[in-house]
């Protein structure tokens, strides 16, 4: 059983950063790769899933 991330960002570049995006509730800032292959990537700490532009309609 898969379970969806709790939020999906679509971005237009390959690096990005997370921080939880909720100010003092948030998490440290994370810069996160998303793979050229794949074309998504999850934070580690909050489960977001970035998925650049050219992937978008695979999401």
């Amino acid at each position: 059983m898969t379970i969806e991330a709790p939020e999906t960002k679509i971005v237009n570049s390959y690096r990005v950063a997370c921080d939880g995006g909720e100010g003092g509730l948030g998490h440290p800032r994370v810069w996160l790769q998303i793979p050229e292959a794949v074309g998504y990537v999850e934070c580690p700490y909050c489960d977001a899933k970035y998925v650049h532009a050219d992937f978008a309609e695979e999401a």
